[in-house]
């Protein structure tokens, strides 16, 4: 059996304790008794002095090592010092060292979220901020105006405390949302999930957006004629939101006169993939990997003009990978955006 390198501090302190030990007995016994050392009893008693040697230094050694490395446990469990305390601290150098280097990594990575948390929490609330300040502050103004003594001239007025109106749609928008987030992104997001016709769905949200759809000229479409219904496992009130969102962006940033395609399709054997497809401007692929994020805008400037919290992606990400679904978005500068989603199919369908 290979010999652990943490033995060899013993081996070697114990031999040369050992042999000094001799060496010592023996000038002393022929110098002061003149008489020579019996080479057996030198024998026995060097392998006694030894093995005594060996064990005494190597538990010393071991104790000492662990309570050193106890320490560094202690010193350093500064987020959990429940870490060391599932597993047992081994004696062992070799395994202590890589015990310590798991230690360091598992505290390298739980640092390096915890600063991820603190710039997310510095972004979220800047952009919180910056996104409330706007219409706070178009509100004020209008309605400054209207103390001012525009109140007075009706269309003045009248036209103030639309656009003053406007502006705490907008403010009621961005709360709800707010806190739609926080509850999802707090606790685990509770689904009433049943089946249910996807397509019936799709033409609710139709029919709830259409007027939103013709003030900016845009047709809303199945990409075909569905002749019978389509049935899917989910929370009809969660995916008719994430349908909403999807359905509201493509009509915001869509092509003006242009069109919104909604399209069901097999993904696999228990899946379906529901597209939402507009002809709009479309958003350059270096901006993908961000779309999703809260408050995240490609053009921040239009963006606000066309109202909305900036959180509306955010949530529909949410609500999906609470079904344990995937989605998706494909979008190419110029030529329209893709977003879709994947759905449980239900058995009988």
């Amino acid at each position: 059996m290979k010999i652990k390198k943490t033995y060899s501090f013993a081996f070697w302190t114990s031999i040369a304790i050992t042999l000094f030990t001799h060496l010592t007995l023996s000038v002393f016994s022929y110098f002061y008794l003149n008489e020579a050392i019996n080479i057996k009893f030198i024998f026995l008693t060097g392998v006694v002095l030894f093995a005594f040697s060996f064990f005494l230094i190597q538990y010393y050694l071991e104790k000492f090592i662990y309570k050193q490395i106890k320490k560094i446990y202690d010193s350093v469990s500064i987020l959990d010092n429940s870490d060391f305390n599932k597993t047992d601290i081994s004696p062992d150098i070799d395994n202590l060292s890589r015990e310590v280097q798991k230690f360091a990594r598992v505290k390298q990575q739980q640092i390096s979220n915890l600063n991820m948390r603190e710039t997310y929490r510095r972004e979220f609330l800047g952009n919180v901020s910056h996104e409330l300040k706007t219409p706070l502050f178009t509100v004020q103004g209008y309605l400054l105006t209207l103390l001012d003594g525009a109140i007075d001239d009706k269309n003045i007025g009248k036209k103030y405390l639309k656009r003053a109106e406007k502006g705490v749609e907008r403010l009621i928008s961005i709360v709800k949302d707010l806190d739609l987030i926080s509850k999802l992104e707090a606790t685990d997001l509770k689904l009433n999930k049943q089946p249910f016709n996807i397509l019936e769905l799709i033409q609710d949200v139709f029919d709830l957006l259409e007027m939103k759809a013709k003030r900016r000229g845009i047709s809303l479409y199945f990409n075909k004629h569905y002749t019978y219904p389509i049935m899917v496992i989910g929370d009809v009130e969660k995916i008719e939101q994430v349908l909403t969102n999807l359905i509201v962006n493509s009509i915001k940033y869509g092509k003006k006169d242009g069109t919104t395609v909604v399209s069901i399709e097999k993904k696999n054997n228990d899946k379906m993939l529901i597209k939402v497809v507009d002809n709009g401007e479309g958003i350059d692929k270096k901006y993908h990997s961000r779309l999703f994020e809260r408050f995240y805008r490609v053009d921040q400037s239009r963006s606000r003009d066309q109202g909305g919290s900036g959180l509306g992606l955010s949530i529909v990400k949410h609500i999906i990978e609470a079904h344990d679904e995937k989605i998706y978005v494909k979008s190419e500068l110029g030529k329209g955006s893709e977003f879709s989603f994947t759905i449980e199919k239900a058995e009988h369908f």
